[in-house]
Order: structure tokens, then C-alpha cells, then sequence
């Protein structure tokens, strides 16, 4: 088994832009957008910049079949990507997505400019970024944004924790006129072929009707209301169950079933005729209902609830998040400065309930439905950014700001039914142990000078101090060079130190269980690390994942044509990673510690990895006017991935672990959870009346790793074909069908030696999903 290499694949991905670039030698001049990300210099375009940004336009992301952004993200930009994990409890409502293969949050997510806020969730599933309380990209509705610069780069020096892989800055769509509504309507078309047998879907529809309104506020300020509806049913692809007579599908194993409304706002308006003040908000409220495994009929009679449930059942894990997000700032010139002061404020809150299941522990007088808890997170976020030219060199401009920031968490518990004895089937819900209230702060400051030392030689250097209240102080720098050899060629570099800051959730996630043996009541479940029992067994406090980013490319532009190729070096070191279980059977010396305390099992965080990934982008665009008219932009873009785990440690130095404190599937999930090639190219032809975009997107193979390797369950090398007709009867208005995987590629499906139960049909670390062909209808309108 053999990934290509990052030399081999690195080659078919420049010969197929080497077809691209062949014909850009007549093109006409192409546009090259301005980038805020990465740098704090007026002007500067992504191809003029010393660290690779992408700038993706609004329309790009609204012109795909899916309306989740995280999802649309990942099919125009080759670094992203988002499997559509299932079976993992809160992750399949809320799923994470990752940049460079790295861990989720790692990457760190802005909204004009200031930090967004993460999740509550603590992904602590089997699935891609366990461990990891990311950004909810799905919060903010593609309907509110004008573009999006993902900046692949490290860049703590610039803004601070989180940003090892690079960072993704959400543009808001700033109208003082005009507005616009549409309506998306799709169904899947799909032929299931799983191990056990095949069967055909037509059905399970996902609507969405988004719309925004421009309002102008005085000479110069602007108003801009947007707002989405999502009504999307759940999805169902596991295997046929070998356990029923005659074989059937007992399972849900799929998208969860999500019913959601988003409204953001965002406005400015002129102070005087210096300075202006801004802000926004947004709010979401998001239902989701995804199913565990199914019990049938067998265990609930052996669970004491056969009268209950004669037939069996299928518990859902029914999670409502609420999200908040806010800022409002003040922007001007002060004399010769330009001067940024801002505050944001973001919470996010999940409810948990499970539903048509049962606790055993009460037999048949169980209920059915248990209210399990919530989980909140919230941020306070106040910025102050300065800026200033100077005439020295070709040109100077220098930066300086400080950041304070305070979060949050918090962790409340459910009902007693939900918790007590062997807790609800499905998803156990929080017991009062399981309460958590804590709160941490930090200030920093930065400092970031960008010189054109000359006409070609352009130099980046910044520096940031970080003091955090719970682990101490960072510090961390970066350089960036860029020269131009001529004006079609030029060399760019970085290389800079970065870290993550363990986040509240690793710190104090807590979801401990009582276990019934015999006369006794074992505990069992996620300590904290600075918990009694945690310590006992060696925990210490979390201390931040730290990095060492180098990069190297170039730039080629001619007309309407560009290329630019990057290669990347991520050394991460202190990384934080969930423990195997500690358990009392395992070990002597485990249960010498454990069974004193009354605990059969524990697992915590602690910072036993080190790592490297290497890698290269490639992005090349070519835009034309054709002779038939209209427009014509071909894109064709590719990221090699390699993740290499060098380091895991073996002790907590109290307990040894001979095969590592992180098992098998951790590893191999960092590895591997993630595709080693993909390589995305896309044709998209506009004129007033018509548009047709075809996409075309090959992911190399990923591995949802199991205890040994004849275990794991590989996704196979897939190419997905996208396909959309757009047609305007009148100016204002658009009409748009098209399908998703118009093929119906899948990936390969879990073979029954990794299936005995048939729930799941194929991995579900996919990195393009398991749903198949998606067909739909759009229709638009703007004024």
C-alpha cells in the first residue's frame, strides 16, 4: 500500500497545467485581486504577495450544488478539505474542516479581519480532528460574503494562536443597493453498492432559500442584510444487516437531518470625514438529528427493555447549536496613521438529547427521550490595530496593535434518566461530575514591517508576545522575502515559528460515567489532565502545540494567465493528543493507581507528538475572451500532502505505555485521514444569457485506520465530476440546474470482514463523502 509520491504526483499535476498554460500566450489582461490576509499593506494583490493566498469570489462558492460553505470550500480550494463524518456522535452535526492535512484547529478562521470563535463541541470521535474544538465554518451563510482569502501559511507571528496551517479570513458582502433571493432545491439520484448488495435512491431533498438586501446609510455608509433557510433530510447508506432475517438496512449511517435559519447583518457608516464606524452580527439556529447504532430486538430484550421496544430501535442524537457572532470597531486616519480599535463577542451553545432510545439501567421503566446536557463556549475579543506609510526604500509600512481576549466554557448536565447507571443508548448524557465552569485570558502585542526595499525585492518581518493566564507566555516571529526577477517571474519565501494554545475544551472536557459491577460503581470516561485521577496517573497542564513553518515557490503571470507553485515544511512539536484508555486490566501498576479511586478506565490530553508535513500547491489560472463570446476562466489547481508522525511518547512518567500513550488509529488518522493528492480543474464560461461551469476533482486515497491493518478501511482514488447550466430569461433573474458527483462515484465500500453488523457501508473519512449523485434546481433573482 503506497501513496504517490509528492515528486510523481507533483508531476501529473504540472502537466495538466502545462496544457493550461500553453494557451495563455494570446490571453488579455487578467484580474488580480487585493488581499487584506497576510499582509497589512494598502494594495497589495495575492500575486504580488511573499506567502500564497487564495482569493475566492462569492459567486464561486454560490455557483455548486451544495449550499454549506465548508463543503463549497472544499471543492475550489486543494488544500481544504471536509469529510462528512457519521456515527460520531455531536461531529456529525457539527464537522470539521482542514487545511494541509493538519488538525482543525489549526487553522485559524477570521471574519474581517478579527478572530472568529470556535465550536463548543470537543470532537472526541473516532473521526478526522478527534480532539480538536474547531470553527463552525457552516455558521456564516454564502449568501453574507463577498469573497474569502484563505492564506496557506503560517502566520501566529501576524495574528496570534491557532493559525500553524494557515488561516481562512471571511470577507462580508458590503452593498449600500441592490439585493437578490434564491431558492436551491436538490434530491440525490444514487445507486448504492455496498458489499452486501446494491439498491437505487431517489429521494431525501435539500432546500435552501437564501436572500440579502443593500441599504445606503448617508453619503457613504452601507446596511447589508442577509439571511438562509435550510431544510436538508437525513441520509442513509450503511450495509445490509447480516443479523436480520431476511437481510435489511437497519442502520442511518449518513448525513444527519438538519433544519436551520441564519441571519447576518453587517453595516458602516462615516464618522465625521475621517473615520468610520463598522460592525456586524450574525445569529444561527441549527437542529440536527443524526442516528447511533441500532439496537435490535435481541438487545433490547437482553437490556431489560424488550417491552419497550419489541421491535428494537434506532436512538438519534438530537444536538441544537445556537450561534452568536459580533463586532463592532471604529476605523479612521489620525494624522498620518490609520487606526483600527475593535471589540467582538462570539458564543456558540449546544444542546444534546437522545431520542427513541433507552437506559437499561432502568428496565422498562425507561423513557424514551433524555435531555443529556449542553456545552457553551463564548470569546470576548478586543483589538487595536495601527498602520502607517512611509516614504523610505520604494516603500514602508509599518504595523502595531494589541489584542485582549477572554473565553469561556462551560459544560451543564443532563437529566438524571440520561446519565445514571449505563446512561442513554446512543449518547450518554452530562452527569453533575461532569460540570465545568472555567474561563481563561490573554494579551498580546505585535509588531509587522513590510519594506520594498527596491523595485524587486520586497522584505516581511513581524514578531508577536502572547501571555496567556492558565500556561504562560509565546513569542514568535516570521520573515517573508519575495524578489522579482523580471516582471513576469518572481521568488517568494517565509519562514516563521507559530503555536496553538490548548483550548478550553482539551483543558477541562469532562465526561466521566458510572459503571455497575457487581457491588460496586466504577467510573469510567475523558478526565481532564489536571484532574485528581488524570495526575495520579501523570497529567500535567496542557502547554501550547508549537511550529516551525518554512515555505518556497514562485509566481508566473503573462496576461490573463497565472501559476504559482509553493512547497511547505510544518514541524509541529508538543502536539496535543487524546490518551489511550489507562485501564485497571491492562496493567498492574494502572490499578494500583486506579481501583483505590473507584475508576475502571481514564483517558486525558496530553502533548505527546511530534510531527512533519510537507507538501506542495500548485494554482494556475487562465482567463479569456473567446471569439464566441463571453468569458472563459480555466482553473486548475493541486495540493501534495505528507504527513509524517515522528515522534510519540511512551510514558506520563508515572505510567509507561509500551506501545505509546496514542494508539494506532490516532496516528494513523494524522497520517492518513486525510488524501495525500488532490488535484481540482475547472472550466467556467459566462456570457449575459448563459453560464457553464464543469469541475472536475481527483482525491487520492485515505485510510480510516482500524486496531491492526487488517482493520483498516481505505477510501480509494476517486474522481468527482460537477456539472452546472445557468441560464438569465432576463437580466435580472437566473435559472441553474446541474448535479454533484454527475457520475455517481463512491468510495469503496467497507468490505464485510470490517462490517460484521453491516451499519456502516463505506468510510465515512471520504473526503468527497458517501451520498453520491446530487441533482438540483436554482432559481434566482436580484434587483
Amino acid at each position: 500500500m503506497l501513496r504517490f509520491t509528492l515528486t510523481t504526483t507533483s508531476a501529473i499535476a504540472l502537466m495538466a497545467l502545462g496544457t493550461v498554460a500553453a494557451q495563455a500566450q494570446d490571453a488579455s489582461d487578467g484580474e488580480d485581486q487585493i488581499i487584506v490576509t497576510g499582509t497589512r499593506a494598502e494594495g497589495r494583490s495575492r500575486l504580488d504577495s511573499a506567502a500564497p493566498v487564495d482569493v475566492l469570489g462569492g459567486d464561486v462558492l454560490r455557483r455548486q450544488g451544495s449550499t454549506e460553505l465548508a463543503q463549497a470550500l472544499t471543492t475550489v480550494a486543494p488544500s481544504i478539505d471536509f469529510p462528512r463524518s457519521s456515527a460520531v456522535d455531536g461531529t456529525d452535526a457539527i464537522r470539521p474542516a482542514t487545511l494541509r492535512g493538519l488538525s482543525p484547529d489549526q487553522t485559524l478562521v477570521l471574519i474581517n479581519g478579527i478572530r472568529g470563535h470556535t465550536s463548543a463541541l470537543l470532537n472526541v470521535g473516532g473521526s478526522v480532528g478527534r480532539g480538536s474544538a474547531a470553527v463552525d465554518l457552516n455558521t456564516i451563510p454564502t449568501a453574507a460574503l463577498d469573497r474569502i482569502e484563505v492564506l496557506r501559511d503560517g502566520a501566529s507571528a501576524q495574528y496570534g494562536s491557532d493559525a500553524i496551517a494557515g488561516v481562512i479570513n471571511l470577507r462580508l458582502r458590503e452593498a449600500r443597493s441592490g439585493g437578490g433571493v434564491s431558492a436551491t432545491y436538490g434530491v440525490y439520484s444514487t445507486d448504492i453498492d455496498t458489499a452486501r448488495g446494491s439498491r437505487s435512491k431517489t429521494g431525501e431533498p435539500v432546500l435552501t432559500v437564501s436572500g440579502w438586501q443593500g441599504v445606503s446609510l448617508g453619503n457613504n455608509g452601507f446596511f447589508t442584510l442577509s439571511g438562509e433557510y435550510v431544510d436538508r433530510s437525513a441520509t442513509s447508506r450503511g450495509d445490509f444487516d447480516p443479523r436480520v432475517t431476511p437481510n435489511r438496512v437497519t442502520s442511518r449511517f449518513g448525513d444527519p437531518e438538519v433544519e436551520q435559519a441564519t441571519i447576518f447583518a453587517n453595516a458602516g457608516i462615516g464618522l465625521g470625514e475621517a473615520f468610520e464606524l463598522y460592525g456586524w452580527a450574525g445569529y444561527q439556529d441549527r437542529d440536527s438529528k443524526s442516528a447511533a447504532f441500532p439496537r435490535l430486538a435481541s438487545a433490547a430484550a437482553t437490556g431489560g427493555v424488550g417491552s419497550v421496544w419489541p421491535d428494537g430501535f434506532l436512538p438519534l442524537i438530537h444536538t441544537k447549536s445556537r450561534n452568536l457572532t459580533s463586532a463592532v470597531g471604529v476605523r479612521g486616519d489620525l494624522g498620518d496613521w490609520n487606526v483600527d480599535l475593535n471589540l467582538s463577542y462570539g458564543r456558540n451553545r449546544i444542546e444534546f438529547r437522545t431520542l427513541d432510545s433507552a437506559n437499561y439501567s432502568l428496565g422498562a421503566a425507561t423513557p424514551t427521550d433524555f435531555y443529556d446536557g449542553a456545552v457553551a463556549y463564548d470569546q470576548w475579543v478586543a483589538g487595536l490595530d495601527v498602520t502607517r506609510s512611509f516614504d523610505a526604500f520604494e516603500s514602508l509600512n509599518v504595523a502595531f496593535g494589541a489584542e485582549w481576549r477572554r473565553e469561556g466554557y462551560t459544560i451543564e448536565a443532563g437529566e438524571l434518566a440520561s446519565y445514571t447507571g449505563s446512561g442513554a443508548q446512543g449518547f450518554g448524557g452530562f452527569a453533575p461530575r461532569n460540570e465545568v465552569k472555567a474561563d481563561r485570558r490573554n494579551i498580546s502585542a505585535y509588531l509587522d514591517v513590510e519594506a520594498e526595499l527596491t523595485s524587486q525585492l520586497l522584505l516581511g518581518v513581524a514578531g508577536r508576545v502572547e501571555d496567556y493566564s492558565d500556561f504562560g507566555s509565546t513569542v514568535n516571529g516570521k520573515v517573508s522575502l519575495r524578489y522579482d526577477l523580471t516582471d513576469w517571474f518572481a521568488l517568494r519565501g517565509t519562514a516563521s515559528t507559530g503555536f496553538r494554545a490548548p483550548s478550553l475544551q482539551q483543558q477541562y472536557f469532562t465526561s466521566v460515567a458510572s459503571v455497575v459491577s457487581g457491588p460496586d460503581v466504577l467510573l469510567t470516561g475523558t478526565y481532564p489532565s489536571i484532574d485528581d485521577v488524570a495526575v495520579k496517573l501523570g497529567g500535567k497542564p496542557l502547554q501550547p502545540e508549537k511550529s516551525t513553518n518554512f515555505s518556497v515557490g514562485g509566481v508566473i503571470r503573462s496576461g490573463g494567465f497565472s501559476l504559482t507553485v509553493d512547497g511547505y515544511q510544518i514541524k509541529l512539536r508538543d502536539q496535543i493528543g487524546l490518551s489511550e484508555n489507562f485501564q485497571v486490566s491492562a496493567d498492574p501498576a494502572i490499578a494500583a493507581i486506579l481501583n483505590p479511586l473507584g475508576v475502571q478506565a481514564a483517558r486525558f490530553f496530553i502533548n505527546g507528538l511530534r510531527s512533519t508535513t510537507r507538501g506542495i500547491d500548485v494554482v494556475a489560472n487562465y482567463k479569456l475572451r473567446p471569439q464566441f463570446g463571453g468569458t472563459l476562466d480555466f482553473t486548475v489547481a493541486a495540493n501534495v500532502n505528507e504527513v509524517d508522525v515522528t515522534y510519540v511518547s511512551t510514558s506520563t512518567g508515572t505510567v509507561n505505555i509500551g506501545t505509546g500513550l496514542l494508539g494506532r488509529n490516532r496516528i494513523y488518522t494524522l497520517e492518513q485521514g486525510t488524501p495525500g493528492e488532490k488535484v481540482s480543474g475547472a472550466v467556467d464560461w459566462n456570457t449575459d444569457q448563459v453560464g457553464v461551469t464543469l469541475r472536475g476533482t481527483y482525491y487520492g486515497w485515505v485510510n480510516q485506520p482500524g486496531a491492526n491493518a487488517a482493520a483498516d478501511i481505505l477510501s480509494g482514488r476517486h474522481l468527482i465530476t460537477d456539472l452546472e447550466f445557468r441560464f438569465k430569461p432576463i437580466k435580472a433573474a437566473e435559472l441553474a440546474i446541474g448535479a454533484s458527483n454527475l457520475f455517481d462515484v463512491y468510495p469503496d465500500a467497507t468490505i464485510p470482514a470490517n462490517n460484521s453488523t453491516g451499519v456502516v457501508g463505506f468510510p465515512f473519512f471520504s473526503p468527497f463523502g458517501f451520498n453520491g449523485r446530487f441533482l438540483y434546481a436554482r432559481v434566482g433573482v436580484n434587483w
